[in-house]
Protein backbone atom coordinates (compact mmCIF):
# COMPACT_ATOMS: atom_id res chain seq x y z
CA UNK A 1 0.00 0.00 0.00
CA UNK A 2 1.24 3.50 -0.71
CA UNK A 3 1.79 5.68 2.82
CA UNK A 4 3.47 8.22 0.31
CA UNK A 5 2.53 11.83 1.15
CA UNK A 6 -0.08 12.65 -2.03
CA UNK A 7 -0.82 15.99 -3.31
CA UNK A 8 -4.96 17.13 -4.84
CA UNK A 9 -5.84 18.76 -7.26
CA UNK A 10 -5.23 22.87 -7.08
CA UNK A 11 -7.78 24.26 -4.73
CA UNK A 12 -10.17 27.36 -6.45
CA UNK A 13 -8.38 30.37 -6.44
CA UNK A 14 -4.97 29.14 -5.95
CA UNK A 15 -4.12 28.05 -9.70
CA UNK A 16 -0.97 29.76 -11.14
CA UNK A 17 0.35 30.76 -14.50
CA UNK A 18 1.67 26.90 -15.52
CA UNK A 19 2.74 28.37 -19.00
CA UNK A 20 5.29 31.32 -17.54
CA UNK A 21 6.14 28.40 -14.55
CA UNK A 22 6.88 26.08 -17.06
CA UNK A 23 9.14 28.61 -19.33
CA UNK A 24 10.74 29.70 -16.42
CA UNK A 25 12.12 26.46 -15.02
CA UNK A 26 13.09 25.05 -18.30
CA UNK A 27 15.09 28.31 -18.33
CA UNK A 28 16.32 28.10 -14.79
CA UNK A 29 17.00 23.93 -14.11
CA UNK A 30 19.18 22.06 -16.78
CA UNK A 31 17.66 19.03 -18.21
CA UNK A 32 14.12 19.77 -17.94
CA UNK A 33 11.86 18.64 -20.77
CA UNK A 34 7.98 17.51 -21.45
CA UNK A 35 5.21 18.98 -20.27
CA UNK A 36 4.54 20.41 -17.05
CA UNK A 37 1.81 18.95 -14.92
CA UNK A 38 0.65 20.31 -11.42
CA UNK A 39 -1.47 19.71 -8.18
CA UNK A 40 -1.43 20.65 -4.80
CA UNK A 41 -0.35 19.76 -1.56
CA UNK A 42 -3.48 20.24 0.92
CA UNK A 43 -2.11 20.39 4.70
CA UNK A 44 -0.30 23.50 5.68
CA UNK A 45 -2.23 26.77 6.62
CA UNK A 46 0.86 29.44 5.43
CA UNK A 47 2.64 29.26 2.21
CA UNK A 48 1.02 26.84 -0.58
CA UNK A 49 2.97 24.50 -1.88
CA UNK A 50 2.63 22.83 -5.42
CA UNK A 51 3.89 19.44 -7.03
CA UNK A 52 5.69 20.06 -10.25
CA UNK A 53 5.95 17.47 -12.78
CA UNK A 54 8.32 18.03 -15.75
CA UNK A 55 8.58 15.37 -18.07
CA UNK A 56 9.73 12.47 -15.62
CA UNK A 57 10.72 14.80 -12.69
CA UNK A 58 9.09 16.00 -9.29
CA UNK A 59 9.33 19.45 -8.31
CA UNK A 60 7.77 21.21 -5.60
CA UNK A 61 7.27 24.92 -5.68
CA UNK A 62 6.25 26.97 -3.05
CA UNK A 63 4.97 30.64 -2.45
CA UNK A 64 2.99 32.90 0.14
CA UNK A 65 -0.28 32.62 0.54
CA UNK A 66 -2.74 34.77 -1.75
CA UNK A 67 -3.98 37.74 0.32
CA UNK A 68 -2.61 40.09 2.53
CA UNK A 69 0.34 38.49 4.84
CA UNK A 70 1.70 39.10 8.40
CA UNK A 71 4.77 41.98 7.25
CA UNK A 72 7.96 39.85 7.80
CA UNK A 73 6.56 36.24 7.24
CA UNK A 74 6.81 34.28 3.62
CA UNK A 75 10.01 35.22 2.57
CA UNK A 76 10.85 33.23 -0.22
CA UNK A 77 14.65 34.38 -0.71
CA UNK A 78 15.36 34.05 2.86
CA UNK A 79 14.34 30.40 3.01
CA UNK A 80 15.76 29.46 -0.42
CA UNK A 81 19.20 30.77 1.34
CA UNK A 82 18.58 28.96 4.51
CA UNK A 83 18.36 25.52 2.45
CA UNK A 84 21.17 26.59 0.21
CA UNK A 85 23.74 27.42 2.73
CA UNK A 86 22.48 24.83 5.30
CA UNK A 87 21.95 21.88 2.57
CA UNK A 88 25.50 20.88 1.97
CA UNK A 89 26.32 20.27 6.31
CA UNK A 90 22.53 19.53 7.55
CA UNK A 91 21.92 16.69 4.34
CA UNK A 92 17.99 16.09 5.53
CA UNK A 93 17.08 19.52 3.51
CA UNK A 94 15.56 19.12 0.31
CA UNK A 95 17.80 20.57 -2.39
CA UNK A 96 16.91 24.15 -3.53
CA UNK A 97 16.62 24.48 -7.29
CA UNK A 98 15.90 27.78 -8.37
CA UNK A 99 14.32 31.27 -6.71
CA UNK A 100 12.22 33.64 -8.92
CA UNK A 101 10.79 37.32 -8.59
CA UNK A 102 10.14 38.14 -12.12
CA UNK A 103 6.28 39.50 -11.97
CA UNK A 104 5.97 38.36 -15.11
CA UNK A 105 6.30 35.04 -14.15
CA UNK A 106 4.61 34.97 -10.32
CA UNK A 107 2.95 37.99 -8.67
CA UNK A 108 5.34 37.50 -5.73
CA UNK A 109 8.45 36.11 -5.12
CA UNK A 110 8.76 31.73 -4.65
CA UNK A 111 11.23 29.36 -5.26
CA UNK A 112 11.55 25.48 -5.89
CA UNK A 113 13.17 22.71 -4.53
CA UNK A 114 13.45 18.71 -4.90
CA UNK A 115 11.00 16.28 -4.19
CA UNK A 116 11.27 14.36 -1.06
CA UNK A 117 9.10 11.51 -1.25
CA UNK A 118 8.05 9.54 1.81
CA UNK A 119 5.53 9.79 4.45
CA UNK A 120 4.71 12.65 6.20
CA UNK A 121 2.41 11.77 9.40
CA UNK A 122 -0.18 13.88 10.47
CA UNK A 123 -3.20 13.65 13.46
CA UNK A 124 -3.57 10.50 12.09
CA UNK A 125 -1.36 7.79 10.25
CA UNK A 126 -2.24 7.03 6.57
CA UNK A 127 -5.04 4.13 6.35
CA UNK A 128 -3.40 0.93 6.73
CA UNK A 129 -0.28 2.49 8.71
CA UNK A 130 1.25 1.29 11.56
CA UNK A 131 3.57 1.96 14.02
CA UNK A 132 4.53 -0.93 16.82
CA UNK A 133 5.34 0.58 20.35
CA UNK A 134 9.22 0.08 19.74
CA UNK A 135 8.87 2.10 16.15
CA UNK A 136 7.42 4.67 17.81
CA UNK A 137 9.77 5.31 20.24
CA UNK A 138 12.57 5.11 17.99
CA UNK A 139 11.00 7.80 15.71
CA UNK A 140 11.15 10.26 18.45
CA UNK A 141 14.78 9.13 19.33
CA UNK A 142 15.46 10.17 15.86
CA UNK A 143 13.26 12.89 16.02
CA UNK A 144 15.08 14.79 18.91
CA UNK A 145 18.80 13.45 17.15
CA UNK A 146 17.66 15.42 14.03
CA UNK A 147 16.88 18.31 16.30
CA UNK A 148 19.83 18.33 18.36
CA UNK A 149 21.99 17.83 14.86
CA UNK A 150 20.71 20.89 13.56
CA UNK A 151 20.84 23.00 17.03
CA UNK A 152 25.00 22.01 16.86
CA UNK A 153 25.14 23.09 12.94
CA UNK A 154 28.04 25.73 13.21
CA UNK A 155 25.85 28.44 11.63
CA UNK A 156 28.78 31.22 11.12
CA UNK A 157 30.80 28.77 9.39
CA UNK A 158 28.03 28.76 6.38
CA UNK A 159 27.20 31.83 6.16
CA UNK A 160 24.27 32.81 7.94
CA UNK A 161 25.06 34.63 11.40
CA UNK A 162 23.29 37.34 9.84
CA UNK A 163 19.82 35.60 9.75
CA UNK A 164 19.40 36.41 13.43
CA UNK A 165 19.90 38.79 16.44
CA UNK A 166 20.66 35.98 19.60
CA UNK A 167 21.07 38.98 21.36
CA UNK A 168 17.79 39.97 23.07
CA UNK A 169 16.03 37.03 21.04
CA UNK A 170 13.78 35.84 23.45
CA UNK A 171 12.61 39.10 24.41
CA UNK A 172 11.89 40.29 21.38
CA UNK A 173 9.68 37.32 20.48
CA UNK A 174 7.79 37.92 23.67
CA UNK A 175 6.89 41.54 22.31
CA UNK A 176 6.72 40.84 18.27
CA UNK A 177 4.18 37.94 19.37
CA UNK A 178 2.03 39.84 21.75
CA UNK A 179 1.99 43.03 18.97
CA UNK A 180 0.96 40.24 15.90
CA UNK A 181 -1.64 38.95 18.13
CA UNK A 182 -3.12 42.39 19.62
CA UNK A 183 -2.74 43.30 15.47
CA UNK A 184 -4.74 39.58 14.40
CA UNK A 185 -7.22 39.81 17.42
CA UNK A 186 -10.75 39.82 15.92
CA UNK A 187 -14.12 40.72 18.15
CA UNK A 188 -14.71 36.66 19.64
CA UNK A 189 -11.31 35.76 20.57
CA UNK A 190 -9.56 36.17 24.10
CA UNK A 191 -7.41 39.01 24.81
CA UNK A 192 -4.22 37.06 26.12
CA UNK A 193 -3.50 39.81 28.05
CA UNK A 194 -2.72 38.24 31.18
CA UNK A 195 -0.77 35.46 29.64
CA UNK A 196 1.59 38.05 27.69
CA UNK A 197 2.11 39.86 30.95
CA UNK A 198 4.00 36.88 32.58
CA UNK A 199 5.76 35.86 30.02
CA UNK A 200 6.83 39.64 29.61
CA UNK A 201 8.20 39.25 33.14
CA UNK A 202 9.15 35.61 33.65
CA UNK A 203 11.24 35.45 30.64
CA UNK A 204 14.97 34.22 31.01
CA UNK A 205 18.09 36.08 30.47
CA UNK A 206 19.77 35.13 26.94
CA UNK A 207 21.10 32.00 26.08
CA UNK A 208 24.55 31.50 26.45
CA UNK A 209 24.79 29.18 23.16
CA UNK A 210 22.71 30.30 20.77
CA UNK A 211 21.88 28.07 17.60
CA UNK A 212 20.35 27.96 13.93
CA UNK A 213 16.59 26.75 14.82
CA UNK A 214 14.09 25.53 12.77
CA UNK A 215 11.11 27.21 14.41
CA UNK A 216 8.62 24.99 13.49
CA UNK A 217 9.51 21.43 14.20
CA UNK A 218 7.12 18.81 13.98
CA UNK A 219 5.78 15.69 12.55
CA UNK A 220 3.84 17.18 9.76
CA UNK A 221 7.18 19.09 8.64
CA UNK A 222 9.38 15.34 8.98
CA UNK A 223 10.21 13.43 5.55
CA UNK A 224 9.75 9.49 6.84
CA UNK A 225 11.51 6.61 5.31
CA UNK A 226 8.52 4.32 3.43
CA UNK A 227 10.96 1.74 4.24
CA UNK A 228 12.18 2.52 7.89
CA UNK A 229 9.38 4.63 8.68
CA UNK A 230 11.26 4.83 12.34
CA UNK A 231 13.82 6.64 10.23
CA UNK A 232 13.71 10.42 9.05
CA UNK A 233 14.69 11.74 5.70
CA UNK A 234 13.88 15.45 5.50
CA UNK A 235 12.93 18.17 7.31
CA UNK A 236 10.50 20.74 5.35
CA UNK A 237 9.37 24.35 5.93
CA UNK A 238 12.58 26.48 7.28
CA UNK A 239 10.11 30.12 6.67
CA UNK A 240 10.55 30.66 10.34
CA UNK A 241 14.08 29.86 10.91
CA UNK A 242 16.64 32.00 13.19
CA UNK A 243 19.97 32.36 14.94
CA UNK A 244 17.94 32.19 19.06
CA UNK A 245 17.58 30.17 22.02
CA UNK A 246 17.55 26.42 20.98
CA UNK A 247 14.97 26.27 24.22
CA UNK A 248 12.48 28.33 22.43
CA UNK A 249 12.68 25.99 19.13
CA UNK A 250 11.94 23.32 21.99
CA UNK A 251 8.40 25.20 23.94
CA UNK A 252 7.53 26.17 20.34
CA UNK A 253 7.54 22.68 19.00
CA UNK A 254 6.31 21.14 21.92
CA UNK A 255 3.40 23.06 21.89
CA UNK A 256 1.76 20.89 19.38
CA UNK A 257 3.09 17.54 21.03
CA UNK A 258 -0.02 16.43 22.69
CA UNK A 259 0.38 13.79 25.34
CA UNK A 260 -2.11 10.42 25.37
CA UNK A 261 -2.94 11.61 28.84
CA UNK A 262 -3.52 15.23 28.42
CA UNK A 263 -7.13 16.38 28.39
CA UNK A 264 -10.02 16.16 25.78
CA UNK A 265 -9.58 19.88 24.74
CA UNK A 266 -6.36 19.78 23.81
CA UNK A 267 -6.57 16.29 22.08
CA UNK A 268 -8.98 18.08 19.74
CA UNK A 269 -6.12 20.25 18.43
CA UNK A 270 -3.61 17.20 18.00
CA UNK A 271 -1.74 17.28 14.58
CA UNK A 272 0.20 14.65 14.65
CA UNK A 273 -0.01 10.84 16.35
CA UNK A 274 1.88 11.73 19.08
CA UNK A 275 -1.04 10.04 21.73
CA UNK A 276 0.64 6.56 19.70
CA UNK A 277 1.27 3.75 22.06
CA UNK A 278 5.15 4.12 22.22
CA UNK A 279 5.76 7.83 21.61
CA UNK A 280 7.48 9.65 23.71
CA UNK A 281 5.92 12.28 26.29
CA UNK A 282 7.36 15.97 25.85
CA UNK A 283 9.00 15.31 29.12
CA UNK A 284 10.53 12.38 27.47
CA UNK A 285 11.81 14.66 24.74
CA UNK A 286 12.78 16.95 26.93
CA UNK A 287 14.99 15.06 28.66
CA UNK A 288 16.22 13.49 25.85
CA UNK A 289 17.38 16.27 24.33
CA UNK A 290 18.82 17.29 27.59
CA UNK A 291 21.10 14.16 27.04
CA UNK A 292 22.26 14.66 23.74
CA UNK A 293 22.88 17.97 24.63
CA UNK A 294 23.87 18.55 27.66
CA UNK A 295 22.26 21.98 27.85
CA UNK A 296 20.06 22.53 30.55
CA UNK A 297 15.90 22.25 30.35
CA UNK A 298 14.74 23.60 33.22
CA UNK A 299 12.51 25.30 34.35
CA UNK A 300 10.72 24.98 30.95
CA UNK A 301 7.07 26.22 31.82
CA UNK A 302 8.50 29.79 30.25
CA UNK A 303 9.05 27.95 26.73
CA UNK A 304 6.01 25.99 26.72
CA UNK A 305 4.16 28.86 28.14
CA UNK A 306 5.80 30.87 25.02
CA UNK A 307 5.04 28.03 22.56
CA UNK A 308 1.33 27.63 23.35
CA UNK A 309 0.82 31.58 22.59
CA UNK A 310 2.88 31.89 19.89
CA UNK A 311 0.68 28.95 18.08
CA UNK A 312 -2.04 30.73 19.21
CA UNK A 313 -1.00 33.85 17.47
CA UNK A 314 -0.19 31.88 14.52
CA UNK A 315 -3.69 30.46 14.93
CA UNK A 316 -5.15 34.04 14.96
CA UNK A 317 -3.23 35.56 12.12
CA UNK A 318 -4.64 32.57 9.91
CA UNK A 319 -8.49 33.07 11.53
CA UNK A 320 -8.07 36.41 11.11
CA UNK A 321 -8.07 36.14 7.31
CA UNK A 322 -11.11 33.95 6.89
CA UNK A 323 -12.82 36.53 9.14
CA UNK A 324 -11.90 39.31 7.06
CA UNK A 325 -12.92 37.55 3.97
CA UNK A 326 -9.65 37.32 2.82
CA UNK A 327 -9.51 33.76 2.04
CA UNK A 328 -12.20 31.38 1.40
CA UNK A 329 -10.54 28.33 2.60
CA UNK A 330 -12.81 26.72 5.12
CA UNK A 331 -10.56 24.87 7.31
CA UNK A 332 -9.62 28.11 8.40
CA UNK A 333 -13.29 29.23 10.35
CA UNK A 334 -12.57 26.78 12.92
CA UNK A 335 -8.98 27.98 13.75
CA UNK A 336 -10.70 30.29 16.84
CA UNK A 337 -11.45 27.18 19.03
CA UNK A 338 -8.27 26.52 19.10
CA UNK A 339 -7.13 29.91 20.01
CA UNK A 340 -9.61 29.49 22.95
CA UNK A 341 -8.40 26.44 23.70
CA UNK A 342 -4.89 27.42 23.91
CA UNK A 343 -5.32 30.62 26.32
CA UNK A 344 -7.27 28.03 28.62
CA UNK A 345 -4.20 25.92 28.30
CA UNK A 346 -1.11 28.85 29.09
CA UNK A 347 -3.02 29.89 31.68
CA UNK A 348 -3.18 26.01 33.26
CA UNK A 349 0.57 26.01 32.89
CA UNK A 350 1.18 29.79 34.18
CA UNK A 351 -1.04 28.57 37.47
CA UNK A 352 1.25 25.60 38.07
CA UNK A 353 3.73 27.39 37.82
CA UNK A 354 3.25 29.30 40.39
Amino acid sequence: MDFLDQPRAVREGEALDWAAIETFLKDSIPGLAGPLAAKQYPSGFSNLTYLISVGGRELVLRRPPFGTKAKSAHDMRREYRILRALKPVFPYCPEPLAYGDDAAVMDCPFYVMERLPGIILRANPPQGFALEEAQAARLCENLVAVWAQLHRVDYRAIGLADLGKPEGYVARQVEGWSGRYRNARTDDAPDFEAVMAWLRERQPPDSPAPALIHNDYKFDNLVLDPAEPEKIIGVLDWEMATIGDPLMDLGGSLAYWVDRDDPEDMQLLRQSPTHLPGMLTRRAVLDRYAALTGRTVEPFAFYYCFGLFRLAVIAQQIYYRFYHGQTKDARFQMLIFAVKILEQTARQVIDRAG
